[in-house]
C-alpha cells in the first residue's frame, strides 16, 4: 500500500497516479462548488454499488440515488466553498481512498466535515465509488 500525504513528494513532481487521483478529488469539490451536475456525473462510477453518505442523510446506494442527491443539493439555496485540509491519499491494488477535512464556508456559517472519498480503477480510469462526510463537533472552550 502506498501512503501519499500532501507534500510528501519533497517538492518534486507527484507520480502520475497520485496526481490523477488528487486532480479527480479536486474536480469533485469544484463540481460541488459550481453545482455542475455534468462534471459530478463524469467523476463517479454509474454502477449499483456506488455509495454516498451526505451529513445528516441516510445511506444512498446506486448511481440513480446518488445522482438524485446531487440534483437536490445543487438546486438548494446553499452557496458552498470548500477548503480541503488534512488530506491523505492511499493506493492499493486498483483502489484508492482519500481522507480529509472539508472546511465548509457558506452564507449560513462555517464548519468542518471529516470525509472519505474512495476511488476504483475501472477500465484504466479512476472513478469515485464512495463519498462519506460526517460533521466534526466543535469543541467548546472551558472558562
Amino acid at each position: 500500500m502506498l501512503n501519499c500525504e500532501e507534500g510528501q513528494a519533497g517538492g518534486g513532481e507527484l507520480p502520475d497516479e497520485q496526481r490523477d487521483l488528487r486532480d479527480l478529488n479536486q474536480r469533485f469539490y469544484s463540481a460541488h462548488e459550481t453545482r455542475d451536475l455534468e462534471l459530478m456525473a463524469s467523476l463517479w462510477s454509474h454502477g449499483p454499488d456506488v455509495v454516498c453518505i451526505h451529513p445528516g442523510w441516510p445511506i444512498l446506494r446506486g448511481w440513480d440515488a446518488v445522482e438524485e442527491s446531487w440534483r437536490r443539493i445543487f438546486a438548494g439555496p446553499a452557496d458552498n466553498q470548500f477548503i480541503v485540509t488534512n488530506d491523505q491519499l492511499n493506493i492499493a491494488s486498483g483502489v484508492a481512498w482519500m481522507t480529509l477535512d472539508e472546511n465548509l464556508m457558506s452564507a449560513g456559517g462555517t464548519g468542518t466535515i471529516a470525509a472519505t472519498n474512495i476511488f476504483l480503477r475501472i477500465d484504466r480510469q479512476w472513478k469515485m465509488v464512495h463519498h462519506h462526510g460526517s460533521p466534526v463537533a466543535t469543541q467548546r472552550r472551558q472558562t
